[in-house]
């Protein structure tokens, strides 16, 4: 692309651009919403949709309807990315719009699985599915008709209020969420209270469906039609040219991926960690992360208006570093103000495995369809689950590994071969010997109320979200500016969406198999910490500033 400090088409944004990007942004808002709904609430998901089978079991398959919709998301990029570039912006993110918008809305109405049985979770997943392409064009349509809308020099700034989108979406989920369970009460919320959050969003459909039939096509796009420069085959210029899928991989590697565990690691793997790790209660838990995204919000705006005066690079990977530089700390002093008893207990109370080696995986299961069920995996993953640091000691080849808890010693066992009847037998005895002799080693079932020193806790979470702010805010002006427009659409949105949903939605699972790989609490955070630090290399020698890039140049 070339560069240019000034466009002579560039102008003073009008009062009614202005209103369509701010529009934008609210479908937008509306579309994250839709998106999170079924994270938020895969517990009683699980128990409508996958009734036919044990809770666990149910659960599994809850979580990897949940994830197909982050698998899928690349996919979306490159159908939806393929369409924009075509036949332009405001008409793909039309589409988009009302695919998750439809999606979420039958979710709302559909018969759970003690009504049609096994079609149940089948139309859910396919539903998922489509949430999930439909997010994957969304995205890419709505950072690409912002930015081409703005002003020359404002670009960071009004792309930022997309970013704030993602935030805000999850914000308006939790609380309608919280507003719904708590006027129809518990019970009434886990037998039917929950299809009201899907049921709302066809307002909000209507809402962005009207707001996106009254905007106008981006300019750059007008622009670039009326002298015929438009792709006839986006997808093969895009990553079928060496010069321009050379800049794909650097946008994923040396910006998105880094930016995307950060994102992730500050709003969903936080959030996790108290109510997983430091069993803090999930009312509370919610309501100190909404205060923390309402709170860090406007700085989105800040270091996307920044960006246009000091470049992307700066702020994006000076998030990545600082974040990777202050993880460990950050996330010890969530134990320290959230649940000061595990935090004795974990410093008093060692723990330690003695198992075969060859008998211990790596807990990674992404799906949620994997069985582990040798003595070494269940002993560790019953630790990892109760919060319970330990020290791995190798035993013998074949052993059934051991649990030390000061003078006790636990004896798990090998589910390999049990009937189900016999390991659940087990495993319920295990269970309950595990937990005394952890509860009698100081190690508390859940946070103490009266012990969480709220103020902190939301001082070190609005930290977390705001190194969110600085590796989000800017990178949907970075990532318009890197590539053409003529393959814009269909550029940005595969690294965005590998980054942030592949990346990033991994983030959660591969943290827990790192954690139970080794016995610490906090080893999680390097998968966040490496992927951070290796983005900002990347993104300082390979990456090149792209501020002043000429975002109306079709080549």
């Amino acid at each position: 692309m070339t560069t240019a400090t000034v466009h002579p088409t560039a102008r003073a944004i009008t009062p009614e651009e202005r209103k369509v990007i701010f529009a934008s942004s609210l479908g937008t808002v509306f579309e994250w919403y839709d998106f999170y709904l079924y994270g938020s609430l895969a517990a009683i998901i699980a128990k409508q949709f996958f009734a036919g089978t044990d809770p666990n079991t149910a659960f599994i398959f809850a979580l990897l309807a949940f994830a197909a919709g982050f698998i899928v998301r690349p996919f979306g990029a490159l159908v939806f990315g393929r369409l924009g570039d075509l036949v332009g912006r405001k008409y793909t993110f039309l589409v988009t719009i009302l695919i998750m918008g439809a999606s979420t809305f039958i979710v709302g109405i559909l018969p759970n699985y003690n009504s049609i049985g096994i079609a149940a979770p089948i139309i859910l997943i396919i539903l998922r599915i489509l949430q999930g392409l439909a997010l994957g064009g969304e995205y890419g349509g709505a950072a690409t008709y912002v930015a081409e809308h703005a002003p020359e020099g404002r670009r960071g700034a009004f792309t930022a209020w997309i970013q704030t989108t993602a935030t805000l979406g999850l914000f308006l989920s939790l609380l309608v969420i919280l507003g719904v369970r708590t006027s129809v009460g518990e019970a009434a919320f886990s037998e039917w209270g929950w299809r009201i959050p899907f049921l709302v969003s066809i307002l909000l459909l209507a809402i962005s469906v009207w707001i996106r039939l009254s905007m106008n096509e981006s300019p750059a796009f007008l622009k670039m039609k009326s002298e015929g420069k438009t792709s006839k085959a986006p997808l093969t210029e895009a990553f079928g040219q060496w010069k321009n899928l050379k800049l794909v991989i650097l946008a994923l590697i040396g910006l998105t991926a880094g930016q995307a565990v950060v994102w992730y690691t500050g709003q969903f793997y936080a959030l996790f960690f108290l109510t997983q790790s430091l069993k803090v209660d999930g009312a509370t838990a919610n309501i100190l992360i909404a205060l923390a995204l309402l709170l860090a919000t406007p700085f989105f705006i800040f270091f996307g208006s920044l960006s246009d005066r000091i470049g992307r690079k700066p702020i994006i990977l000076g998030g990545c570093l600082i974040a990777a530089l202050t993880y460990f700390p950050i996330f010890s002093g969530l134990t320290h103000y959230a649940n000061p008893a595990l935090e004795a207990a974990l410093q008093k109370a060692p723990v330690v495995v003695t198992a075969d080696p060859a008998a211990c995986q790596f807990q990674f299961n992404p799906t949620g369809t994997k069985k582990f069920t040798s003595s070494c995996d269940i002993a560790k993953a019953k630790l990892s689950a109760a919060s319970v640091n330990y020290e791995n000691v190798a035993g013998a080849p074949g052993s059934v590994a051991t649990i030390k808890i000061g003078d006790k010693i636990i004896t798990s066992y090998d589910a390999n071969g049990l009937s189900k009847d016999e390991a659940a037998a087990k495993d319920k005895a295990l269970s309950k010997e595990l937990a005394d002799d952890i509860k009698a080693a100081g190690y508390p079932t859940k946070a103490d109320p009266d012990q969480i020193n709220k103020p902190m806790v939301l001082l070190l979470l609005f930290i977390l979200v705001l190194y969110v702010t600085m590796v989000y805010g800017p990178i949907a002006a970075a990532l318009v500016e890197m590539f053409p427009t003529r393959i814009r659409y269909t550029s940005m949105s595969m690294p965005y969406h590998i980054g942030n949903g592949w990346f990033g939605g991994l983030l959660p699972t591969t943290s827990f198999a790192l954690v139970a790989f080794k016995g610490d609490i906090y080893y999680g955070l390097w998968y966040p910490i490496v992927i951070a630090l290796a983005t900002v290399v990347i993104g300082l020698f390979f990456v090149k500033e792209t501020v002043h890039n000429d975002i109306y140049a079709a080549d």
